[in-house]
């Protein structure tokens, strides 16, 4: 099967679904990541004194290491305006991702869900295309789209618990429709893969990325709802 990531920034793929990918790829299946952005516009680049263009060449490249350490089938690095997709046309991001999804062909899709976890615009704005694309894709015979699915946290309390200084937004536990559970070694392989982004690593410490993803990663599904949540994103595909 092929399974692809869309996401807007470098190290998206790493900040929670690097270890489902990891199983999914030694489970035989062909994984692919398409980033639209190349990170630039991150405040990191003020510490290292570089501009947007400098810093996303250097995201770039540890990307390059993250694809490497996750032994991706394919792996696709976009440069639109880091910070700056709210301001785009969506047509032009959708059109974008558009002919990208038509090479590949893949039978399921993962990105963010309405919230954008982060609530950061870029990824808000990633939602809503990926949504509306999928629709019209379907609607115009793209028959091999299967599924769609959101990389999610669950809300488990009346009020989230927090871990690290960054407010995350949470999904209803009634949306969760399938939840992952890594193995040490799928962890190992997230860990490797956060280790690539030299560059932010005190804003992977802050953010406890390990400590909040746990032993669980979850999902939730484009309108399927699985009770209880599957066990895998490619069951009952």
């Amino acid at each position: 099967m092929r399974i692809l990531y869309i996401f807007p920034h470098p190290d998206d793929e790493s900040f929670g679904p690097a270890p489902v990918m990891w199983q999914q790829l030694e489970q035989g299946h062909e994984v692919y990541l398409l980033t639209l952005t190349r990170g630039g516009a991150t405040k990191v680049r003020h510490e290292l004194g570089l501009s947007v263009e400098e810093m996303g060449e250097v995201r770039y490249k540890e990307m390059l290491a993250v694809e490497r350490v996750l032994g991706l089938t394919g792996m696709t690095v976009l440069d639109l305006p880091d910070n700056g997709l709210a301001e785009m046309d969506p047509r032009e991001i959708e059109k974008t991702v558009e002919a990208h999804i038509r090479q590949i062909k893949p039978q399921l899709i993962v990105s963010y869900p309405v919230h954008g976890v982060s609530g950061f615009h870029d990824h808000l704005v990633m939602h809503a295309v990926i949504k509306r694309l999928y629709l019209e894709l379907r609607d115009s015979g793209a028959y091999y789209l299967k599924r769609l699915a959101f990389l999610t946290l669950p809300n488990k309390t009346a009020q989230p618990l927090q871990s690290g200084k960054f407010l995350m937004k949470h999904s209803d536990p009634s949306l969760i429709d399938c939840e992952v559970k890594p193995r040490p070694a799928d962890i190992e392989i997230m860990k490797k893969a956060l280790s690539c982004y030299d560059t932010y690593q005190d804003v992977i410490k802050q953010a406890n990325v390990v400590e909040s993803i746990g032993d669980t990663v979850y999902f939730e599904i484009y309108q399927e709802d699985h009770k209880p949540p599957l066990a895998n994103l490619t069951d009952e595909l």
